[in-house]
């Protein structure tokens, strides 16, 4: 367990100065390639954990320090203990033991007292600390006071729920190859492999019990696919048809590129800035045994890879602050600043402008996000439409995280 604390620890100092979890988890399997599956499966544990929950941890905390801690590495060490202490299964006296031996292998151990008395003063006064810190909003929500206020005045009948759904785990949606079987075979088949399901009226498909993704039936054929309910609504608002020509931006790692490829057969070219995680998207649609154009170059910038000719759809899935998909990444929550909304708000203009540009006259843009700040959502689509005589607004929709999807925006644009 030392072991996993302390890399767990270190993972957790470094998505709180900045980076993203996500990629830090990746780097650290590259480097600790003797990990094995438990391991990192207790290390994914404990930093997604720690991370949903920090608002509280972080008071629990505090409340128990005199004064902040000089040293990141044990502070990281004892918010990871606590979420141990908390919420896993293993006994306390050992948390709090190897947590200790951790910190006496740290900075010459000078501070591994410290660590015992934090713990062990944290295991009595568990019960007062609870009590208090319903009080702090940003224990109480697990997010920061910022980001609340956001939410609180966006959407004032729902925050709530927004902020609570954010922290709940988030459910294990499939998606059905249409060209392989249909929604209803494949929850039979599910239910024959004794893996409970709920099907949606969309066609998505619910675990009841989240599953390592190769235990699905038919996974590695390219039957299914793991995307979230409300992503899913992407490709059938875009209203492709047989012979299209298709442009996927920004389009890893693949999810929506496949569906497209899924419902209709097209001429597709996806694009994104990030060679590797194009690479996702080829080895995704290998899966489900479809092919696309795939090209590397910035969709703001067509001029460096456009080869000239309009499409008749775009998916323009911009960067966005990813706030509604917040239970899936909970390391965004304490990663944003107040500002990044309006940062994104100001690229999503280049990725717009420049995109409408290569629509067919008489075709058209779907507009996505995973966000629900309207700073990226509606006002960015008003603006737009002011921006542009040509283009029309035939619908949108902004789709609140809830126990069945995560938040999205949608805007279907249609060229004059």
């Amino acid at each position: 367990m030392q072991t996993i604390q302390k890399l767990a620890a270190q993972t957790l100092d470094t998505v709180l100065s900045g980076r993203n979890l996500t990629d830090t988890l990746a780097a650290l399997w590259r480097q600790e390639p003797a990990l094995t599956g438990p391991q990192r499966a207790a290390i994914m544990d404990i930093c997604y954990g720690s991370l949903r929950h920090y608002g509280w941890l972080r008071g629990a905390l505090d409340s128990l320090l005199s004064k902040p801690l000089a040293d990141p590495f044990i502070d990281r060490l004892l918010i990871i203990s606590l979420y141990q202490l908390l919420f896993s299964q293993t006994a306390a006296y050992a948390v709090v033991d190897h947590a200790v031996h951790v910190a006496t292998a740290h900075d010459d151990g000078r501070l591994k007292a410290l660590v015992n008395a934090i713990l062990r003063n944290f295991q009595r006064r568990r019960a007062e600390l609870t009590a208090a810190l319903k009080r702090e909003p940003v224990a109480f929500w697990n997010h920061p006071d910022w980001w609340i206020g956001v939410v609180q005045q966006t959407w004032p009948r729902d925050w709530k729920q927004i902020l609570t759904v954010a922290n709940q785990h988030p459910p294990m949606t499939l998606r059905v190859n249409v060209r392989r079987t249909t929604p209803e075979a494949y929850l039979a088949t599910l239910t024959a492999a004794d893996m409970p399901a709920t099907l949606h009226t969309s066609g998505a498909i619910t675990l009841t019990k989240p599953v390592p993704v190769d235990k699905l039936p038919g996974f590695a054929e390219g039957v299914v696919s793991v995307q979230d309910a409300g992503a899913q609504l992407a490709a059938s608002w875009l209203e492709v048809k047989d012979g299209m020509r298709v442009l996927d931006a920004c389009a890893a790692p693949g999810g929506k590129t496949g569906h497209l490829l899924e419902i209709a057969d097209l001429d597709l070219t996806a694009v994104d800035v990030d060679t590797a995680r194009l690479a996702r998207v080829s080895s995704n649609l290998a899966r489900l045994g479809l092919s696309a154009q795939t090209v590397t170059g910035d969709a703001a910038r067509p001029a460096t890879w456009w080869d000239g000719k309009p499409f008749d759809r775009v998916l323009a899935d911009v960067p966005c602050s990813a706030s509604g998909v917040v239970r899936r990444h909970p390391d965004i929550k304490w990663t944003r600043r107040p500002t990044d909304a309006q940062t994104f708000a100001r690229q999503q203009i280049g990725f717009l402008d420049a995109l409408w540009a290569l629509v067919v006259p008489g075709g058209k843009m779907l507009y996505a996000t995973c966000s629900i700040f309207p700073a990226e959502n509606r006002r960015q689509i008003d603006n737009f439409l002011t921006r542009h005589v040509n283009a029309s607004l035939e619908r949108d929709i902004q789709l609140l995280p809830s126990e069945e999807h995560d938040g999205f925006y949608y805007a279907l644009l249609c060229k004059a």
